[in-house]
């Protein structure tokens, strides 16, 4: 049976009941279509659709294409569009049958040849018919000349080396009075623009055309043809603005001519309608762009602000995600938005409440530190926990710059630990504990907040931590003033402080960490005076108990400190309390110093706040090693110390690293090997560069010690290795006197855009004369605001100058980013004399 219409064909495919049944069908309708090809191609471009074989039908096409007939040639050309593309050989053979009926006396015939030409063009056919489209530009027939403008774009999208071929055409084509004609000029200059620099300068001339052009549509009163909601032709108002938005950027001169027109245009455009949002959408990002006065600048910040209380959920989301880019631009225009921004957290979309976060962050500063603190940790109480890390970083950190006083910078912290203890960083932990040491007169204060917490809640970490060292330091001074509870203190005696502690030994949610942690905070609060025989015999128990566990980390504290509690009086000079750490960074590395929370201007540089990182187990071209003390104070800087029951990390020995079978297997730079150095070699591995990707999380290093202690650090200066790509990385190295030749250097990365760049895989390589080693990064993903940090070691014969060649490959916004960089940048003499 043939089908002779291409509803009753879609009806009987329907009606298959098999797949062998529809095969059968096509090829019987398709040997139809060959015999009576021209009545039946309709039949044939859905047997196409379907995915079954057409590509008989484009020769016959070809020949539809080559008659004389009107209706034949709309037939052959619909079918080329549909069965062909820019790949197809035969693809060739359509090129004449296109240039001789663009040549074609019938108008409707040129529109076939140039519509067919704009979406199947090839790089080899844009050549051969370039002149054809640069004259047809010129046409009188304004139907020709909009269908020739979107051939030309076809054109210089394939091959921009003839971009010139087009300028002074399209120059013309901006002075044309019909709309469509306008739309596509304007369409093809753009893009133009954005291909060749020197473009730029060809049409600057021409804003004041635009100017007048875009006056008379925003002037012209109800036009039928044009008006879409009450506003006329908002498509080619959106073209215009976005074409003055390139002209205007970085030329004073042309964003002058332009400023009166965008605020005509922002001021008399409706925003009750979608199409009237659109318009001022891309008004405000031409005067964002432009060199425009302040004045302007503000007016559009307060229609993004305007925007935020629209219900139209992708209208406030393109409003948070504009003012993100901007807020650096004019703060204070977008503080005056601040409540709606605020309002915006409690959204139900969570890519608004995202955006929302992202732009309160940005406005905290001294000002209104305690308005927004308080707001944020209302949403933290609340928020999902995928937010919680970054929140406790950010809040953490404008708490450190901008804290009127101490007390309230504590209380802040401490709230931060209460709500979402168990996804604060180590470094948050580690700068709250630096803060309490230095502040001795609010150490009674801070140990009664945590006794109170963790009378509450034992089930977030972090909190319990704090609570440990800090009442295991200065938990005697509660048996003095009490613990405060409702403004009345309450006294305890030491048997309550205990039987608290002990129940995190016990509790579900305790780690290794956690009773790590306990097992110094009891030891050293025994050791107090204020400390009652009775509770000393208890701990003692407790410690006995625990020298036969089965987790060798807590048996060795316990067998260590039941140790010390036969020593006597020296016990307590062993188990006093531990100076307060020496500052040297702050809490602020862990986030961009490109974009920090906040203005940057009036913060506090430099506060008690520290971000003493306890080292991570070494990563040796990609293979963890045992601890070695020796190793690890090298690489941060910290000479080696006497073994010390401190609750972040017990000492241990172990052997040296193993030495290299293959010398010096980074050379990349074919350099002659010289004498291997001293230092420990790299291990031997199977890759020219070492390789490293952020340890799984259980083989996460050991929490920070907030005992340990480091001498002063001198201030070290940074260098940028690459800034591409919206990620930037900085290097900054550090030497020792004592040991010329080795190199400690810190790999930042930060990102500075608003995407986060994922799976970041930093390489690094040197010559073959030196030594390289590096650490785990201390994470592959990098958010916007949040700097990531690597440690690296180079070993290099005294004299000689540090060169890395560096590989970094990650993705951004969807796209993958890969790149190689030769990296010489540090200052000659940096290893020593030779």
């Amino acid at each position: 049976m043939v089908y002779h219409n291409l509803k009753a064909l879609i009806k009987g495919i329907r009606a298959c009941k098999t797949v062998a049944d529809e095969r059968a069908l096509i090829q019987q309708e398709s040997a139809a279509i060959r015999a009576s090809f021209r009545e039946e191609d309709q039949n044939l471009l859905y047997i196409h659709m379907l995915g079954s074989p057409a590509h008989f039908g484009q020769i016959e096409c070809l020949k539809l294409v080559a008659s004389p007939r009107f209706t034949d040639k709309r037939s052959g050309y619909l079918g080329i569009m549909l069965l062909l593309d820019e790949n197809q050989e035969v693809l060739t053979l359509v090129t004449n049958s296109l240039k001789n009926d663009m040549n074609h006396s019938n108008m409707y015939v040129v529109g076939l040849g140039l519509c067919t030409f704009a979406n199947i063009a090839s790089e080899e056919m844009s050549r051969d018919l370039a002149n054809e489209i640069e004259k047809l530009l010129g046409s009188s027939n304004t139907y020709i000349r909009k269908k020739a403008a979107l051939c030309a774009l076809r054109v210089i999208k394939k091959v921009p080396d003839l971009t010139d071929h087009f300028i002074s055409k399209a120059k013309n084509l901006l002075t044309d009075r019909n709309h469509g004609v306008l739309l596509t000029a304007i369409t093809l200059t753009i893009e133009m623009c954005q291909n060749d620099e020197n473009c730029l300068n060809e049409f600057r001339n021409a804003v004041p055309l635009l100017v007048r052009n875009l006056k008379a549509l925003v002037t012209t009163g109800y036009s039928p043809e044009h008006d879409v909601s009450g506003i006329t032709d908002p498509f080619l108002q959106v073209k215009v603005l976005r074409l003055l938005r390139l002209l205007g950027r970085g030329d004073a001169r042309a964003s002058e001519t332009m400023n009166d027109i965008l605020a005509q245009v922002a001021t008399n455009t409706d925003s009750t309608k979608n199409v009237g949002n659109s318009i001022l959408y891309e008004t405000v990002l031409t005067i964002l762009e432009i060199e425009a006065d302040s004045g302007l600048r503000v007016m559009a910040i307060n229609i993004l602000g305007k925007f935020l209380g629209n219900r139209d959920n992708n209208i406030r989301y393109v409003a948070l995600n504009t003012l993100n880019k901007v807020v650096g631009m004019d703060t204070n225009a977008v503080q005056r938005h601040r409540n709606i921004i605020l309002d915006c957290l409690r959204d139900g979309d969570i890519s608004i409440r995202r955006r929302a976060l992202e732009l309160s962050y940005a406005l905290i500063n001294e000002q209104n530190v305690r308005i927004l603190i308080r707001e944020l940790l209302a949403f933290l109480e609340v928020a999902d926990d995928e937010f919680k890390l970054g929140m406790t970083t950010q809040i953490s950190l404008a708490a450190e710059r901008f804290a009127p006083n101490k007390r309230w910078h504590i209380d802040t912290v401490l709230r931060v630990l209460k709500l979402a203890g168990n996804f604060v960083r180590e470094e948050i932990l580690s700068a709250f504990i630096r803060l309490v040491a230095h502040t001795p007169e609010l150490q009674a204060y801070t140990s009664s907040k945590l006794y109170t917490a963790l009378q509450d809640d034992i089930s977030q970490e972090s909190l319990t931590l704090a609570a440990l060292w800090v009442i295991g330091e200065y938990g005697d001074l509660l048996f003095d003033g009490g613990v405060v509870d409702e403004d009345q203190p309450k006294q305890i005696t030491d048997k309550d402080l205990f039987d608290l502690l002990l129940t995190t030994l016990d509790s579900p949610y305790a780690n290794s960490l956690t009773r790590q942690f306990l097992m110094a905070s009891i030891t050293k609060l025994a050791s107090r005076p204020t400390t009652s025989s009775p509770q000393q015999q208890r701990i003692a128990e407790v410690l006995a108990k625990h020298t036969t566990s089965p987790e060798l980390e807590l048996q060795q504290r316990a067998v260590e400190f039941a140790s010390l509690f036969t020593l006597g009086e020296l016990r307590s000079g062993v188990l006093e309390r531990m100076p307060p750490p020496e500052l040297k960074a702050t809490v602020m590395g862990i986030v961009s110093e490109n974009k920090p929370v906040g203005s940057t201007q009036g913060g506090k540089d430099a506060d008690l706040l520290g971000d003493e990182v306890a080292p991570p187990t070494p990563v040796i071209n990609g293979q963890a090693t045992h601890n070695n003390q020796d190793l690890l104070a090298e690489i941060f800087g910290s000479s080696p110390a006497a073994p010390s029951p401190t609750p972040g990390r017990t000492p241990s020995t172990s052997p040296q690293p193993q030495k290299s079978s293959v010398q010096d297997i980074l050379g990349l730079f074919d350099s002659s090997p010289s004498p291997a150095s001293p230092a420990p070699a790299p291990s031997s591995a199977t890759s020219a560069f070492t390789t490293f990707s952020p340890q799984p999380q259980s083989q996460a290093p050991p929490r920070p010690s907030p005992q340990q202690q480091h001498p002063p650090a001198p201030r070290l200066t940074s260098y940028t290795a690459y800034d591409k790509q919206e990620l930037k990385i900085t290097l900054t190295p550090q030497t020792s006197a004592a040991r010329p030749g080795v190199v400690n250097i810190m790999a930042r990365f930060q990102v500075s855009g608003s995407n986060a760049a994922t799976g970041l895989n930093f390489q690094a390589a040197v010559p073959k004369s030196q030594q390289l080693q590096m650490l785990p990064m201390s994470n592959s993903d990098i958010q916007p605001g949040t700097t990531e940090t690597q440690q690296m070691r180079v070993v290099a014969p005294p004299g000689s100058n540090i060169r890395l060649r560096l590989r970094v490959s990650y993705t951004l916004a969807g796209q993958a980013v890969q790149d190689q960089i030769d990296f010489s940048g540090f200052p000659p003499g940096l290893t020593g004399s030779g």
